[in-house]
């Protein structure tokens, strides 16, 4: 990967130069990179911020009330979870957080809940179902409404930043859905073969 950065930096350069545009490629390379850490700083903003709730909604017990809460669905979804495992809490926030948008924030949660997968993996080498399944529906990310793009475009001065509320959802709704059926088909298929 450092090479291809490092070619593309070269081919800019070597462009830049031909066409006499070296000032304006410097300038533009300072505004870039002034922009990226803008941005991270703003993304580490709403990551600190949600990891603060989660510990908050951890703390206060309100944590065990949506796991009660969403217990059913996460359940039948992952029919090989003992209802009383921590990996539903960690699965429930996961999918919480990727529904409000908050894909980064979702990345921790994601990491907590596939530990615990882990822990009940029979065959420790090899992905569990339940596991495939975690990871699809994280993917592909179901996102009612997404905040961090809807903070960003008025960040960036949008007029009507919400707009991207409604094909969010189509386009999420529909990979989720393509996702995880695909993943049965193919559980079907192998299933078949064994």
């Amino acid at each position: 990967m450092n090479i291809i950065w490092f070619l593309l930096v070269s081919v800019s350069v070597v462009f830049a130069m031909i066409t006499g545009k070296l000032e304006a490629f410097t300038s533009a390379m300072f505004d870039a990179s002034k922009s990226a850490v803008e941005v991270s700083l703003y993304l580490l903003g709403i990551v600190s911020l949600w990891m603060g709730l989660t510990k908050i909604i951890e703390d206060s017990g309100l944590i065990h009330h949506l796991s009660n809460f969403f217990r059913p669905l996460i359940s039948r979804l992952f029919k090989n979870i003992p209802k009383d495992h921590p990996s539903i809490t960690m699965i429930t926030l996961n999918m919480l957080a990727n529904v409000l948008g908050l894909g980064n924030a979702a990345t921790p949660l994601g990491i907590k809940a596939m530990k615990e997968l882990h822990e009940l993996n029979g065959k420790k080498d090899r992905l569990s179902f339940e596991m495939m399944l975690f990871v699809v529906i994280n993917t592909s990310s179901l996102q009612l409404i997404p905040f961090t793009i809807i903070g960003l475009l008025a960040q960036y001065g949008s007029r009507n930043p919400t707009w991207v509320v409604l094909p969010t959802i189509i386009a999420t709704v529909v990979s989720t859905v393509s996702a995880v059926s695909i993943l049965y088909l193919f559980r079907n298929i192998v299933n078949e073969h064994d």
